[in-house]
């Protein structure tokens, strides 16, 4: 071979591996750079991820404890509300525990007397207990029953005022001063205590289970949950009562949708269990003598104690065939 060709070629190798040296060694280092830019936006990602799972987790675990305390608080307020010190704190009444027995003994006093006159001793027996324990329980009953109602349908209202009182930057605490001030009864007075208790330093679940104790429906008990979960575990709170006062009307809605289809079967349990009581008084007023007997013999007593407690429980299992629970 040529000498002359020969050293053209390795001049030709020896210059090309010095471009190629030239061009590849700074690609080598900005690859690497590349590489390790890579690994550390992944580890980036990953310490990122991990502090949301963390936060997550750490909210969760939150949230669980919040439910667990509200539950216990829960079923210690159920006993207290059994109680007739509960039930007319419910009922919103100025009455102390005194005055109610006192009032409770004029009633079975007179019941006893009208018993007396009308069946005899076991007519007065039967008044001296329905004056002292029935009469007036079901009163109390009464009363709460329509606080209860009333402050259920006005729930949902109150809701919305803190709803818009929080996006427009307003405070929860001055949310609820409005609610105290302009609400109807029994709104007003139920949020007026809880204003007072977070003016004199009471924290806000406690206060919450005041008015739980005081207002034991399930409206209450979802509006306390949200407001202690997110006082402790943070959230929007305008979204979460917002949603809750969507929840709490389209419950009313199906509640009131319940009544309309049990109304007529309610109306017939009316009838039925009225219709035995209508009989016997006509009959009373027309032929005295043909129904005397069993307010004069003493088997004729019995049977009608025995109709009276036959009577009571198809009206029990009657009322509970047409009544639901929510």
């Amino acid at each position: 071979m040529d000498p002359a060709l020969m050293v053209a070629a390795l001049a030709f190798v020896a210059i090309g591996g010095v471009g190629f040296v030239l061009t590849a060694a700074p690609g080598q280092p900005a690859a690497a750079a590349k590489r390790v830019k890579a690994v550390a936006g992944t580890t980036k990602v990953d310490k990122r991820k991990q502090a949301v799972d963390m936060a997550a987790l750490k909210r969760k675990q939150t949230t669980q404890e919040a439910l667990k305390e509200l539950t216990a608080s829960e079923k210690q307020s159920r006993k207290r509300r059994v109680s007739i010190k509960g039930q007319i704190a419910q009922a919103g009444i100025k009455l102390t525990l005194t005055m109610y027995w006192v009032y409770a003994g004029v009633a079975a006093v007179v019941l006893l007397i009208a018993g007396l006159l009308i069946q005899g001793p076991i007519g007065a027996a039967m008044g001296f207990f329905i004056g002292l324990f029935g009469l007036p329980r079901w009163v109390l009953g009464f009363l709460v029953s329509g606080r209860q109602k009333k402050f259920g349908s006005q729930l949902a209202d109150a809701i919305d005022v803190i709803v818009r009182g929080v996006k427009s930057g307003l405070p929860l605490n001055q949310c609820l001063r409005i609610i105290a001030a302009e609400s109807p009864e029994p709104l007003k007075s139920e949020f007026q205590q809880l204003c007072d208790s977070q003016a004199m330093g009471v924290p806000l679940e406690q206060g919450m289970q005041r008015m739980y104790d005081h207002m034991p429906l399930p409206e209450v008990n979802f509006f306390s949950i949200v407001l202690i979960i997110q006082q402790k575990t943070g959230g929007n709170l305008s979204e979460s009562l917002g949603n809750l006062s969507n929840v709490l009307r389209a419950r009313k809605l199906m509640v009131e949708k319940v009544k309309a289809l049990s109304a007529e079967a309610k109306a017939s349990a009316m009838i039925i269990g009225a219709l035995p009581v209508i009989v016997m008084g006509l009959v009373h007023f027309t032929r005295p003598d043909y129904i005397s007997v069993l307010f004069i013999h003493p088997v004729g007593n019995l049977i009608l104690m025995g109709s009276a407690v036959l009577m009571s429980i198809g009206v029990f299992v009657m009322h509970k065939m047409v009544n639901f629970k929510f």
